[in-house]
């Protein structure tokens, strides 16, 4: 019997371990969208939870950004589920520092309420003719008027809520964070190593609203004017040859804008999806050229990589709350319910393509792109 049982343990010691499963690395590329990036917190706390694929790289602007630095930070402190939890630490403190937010924690019997959706939308109302008049003040006056000590309260968020230490010390993840030199207009791309609250605030800097950030003498502006975000540095140095663009702001509209708030915010979605689609007609006509031929081994490394390259997008299903303010819309309400659209969005992708990942693309951007 205690043979029988010594040589069943063997046997279970010398036994081979069963391969560790291989995943799928692929590349995330977030767009900016002010406190829409809410959206894509959704869509990434979605793809965490997947254990088919690996996050290779991710190219982030603006709020695209801060999601890309809270996900890094909390994959370096505890792998996916540090990412997932401090992706919404950051988001509940971007709702923690909207207004009433504190009147709102005293009276929880409101928002628990059947009471919400009225309390919420009276918000809104009493909300709206302020956010009107800071939009005019910001049309009239510069930052360097109104805001002359240049208080941006993200600045906190950010050093509260990521390791900055971590994400400069990252290897889990690629990162490119842009932002756009003032100086010049062009794309300047903050790797891991260089990441710092100031990089993050760079890429998110709307020139209207705060001051030009610094960083080693030069001035930036939200890298939604050169990037938004850039496909090009994930294609040339992540290993993953499938790319998923996580876009919120729409290329199209049914309506036309009348009122002043509408325009202005239609005129900033075709700005900030203006070096997007310049990227994506580039690289689709660069893939119609080189054709599906094989390439000779020596011949140029962009070529060979487009050509296995596989374009994804997940995108809201209609844009996310109309026109209008949304995008400097915080209460943690109207957060949770843009993480909820994203996650919904993503599981809705996977479930009808995630099969398709490192098969085929699933996004024509020619079609999209070249009219």
């Amino acid at each position: 019997m205690n043979a029988n049982k010594k040589t069943a343990a063997a046997a279970t010691k010398s036994a081979p371990k069963p391969p560790a499963r291989v995943r799928l690395p692929i590349d995330l590329a977030l767009q900016g969208g002010g406190a829409q990036g809410a959206f894509t917190w959704g869509v990434l706390d979605r793809l965490l939870a997947d254990d088919r694929f690996e996050i290779a790289g991710i190219s982030g602007t603006s709020a695209g950004a801060m999601n890309a630095v809270a996900m890094a930070s909390g994959l370096m402190l505890d792998g996916r589920r540090g990412a997932q939890a401090t992706l919404a630490r950051f988001w509940e403190r971007v709702g923690a520092s909207a207004p009433f937010s504190t009147l709102r924690a005293l009276l929880p019997q409101i928002t628990e309420s059947p009471m919400q959706q009225w309390w919420q939308s009276s918000m809104a109302f009493w909300l709206q003719p302020w956010q009107q008049q800071a939009q005019r003040w910001a049309s009239s006056l510069s930052p360097y008027q109104f805001n002359p000590l240049n208080l941006n309260p993200l600045r906190d968020i950010l050093r509260d809520t990521v390791d900055f230490e971590c994400v400069r010390a990252c290897n889990k993840v690629l990162l490119f964070i842009a932002a756009t030199e003032v100086r010049t207009g062009h794309l300047r791309l903050f790797r891991e190593h260089e990441l710092t609250a100031d990089a993050v605030l760079a890429s998110a800097c709307l020139p209207l609203l705060f001051q030009a950030v610094k960083i080693d003498g030069e001035a930036y502006w939200d890298g939604g004017y050169a990037g938004n975000p850039s496909l090009m540095p994930l294609i040339q140095q992540s290993p993953a040859d499938d790319l998923i663009l996580v876009q919120i702001n729409p290329t199209l509209r049914d309506e036309v804008p009348m009122n002043a708030g509408d325009i202005l915010e239609r005129i900033n979605e075709i700005s900030f999806n203006a070096s997007l689609l310049k990227e994506l007609r580039t690289l689709m006509l660069l893939k119609r050229a080189v054709g599906s031929a094989p390439l000779a081994p020596d011949g140029d490394p962009l070529l060979v990589r487009l050509q296995t390259l596989r374009l994804h997008r997940i995108a809201p299903p209609a844009p996310l709350a109309g026109l209008g303010s949304s995008k400097m819309r915080t209460d943690p309400a109207f957060l949770q319910g843009l993480a909820e659209q994203g996650r919904a969005a993503a599981d809705a992708w996977l479930a009808q393509h995630g099969a398709d990942l490192g098969v085929r693309s699933t996004f024509d951007a020619e079609e999209a792109c070249l009219p």
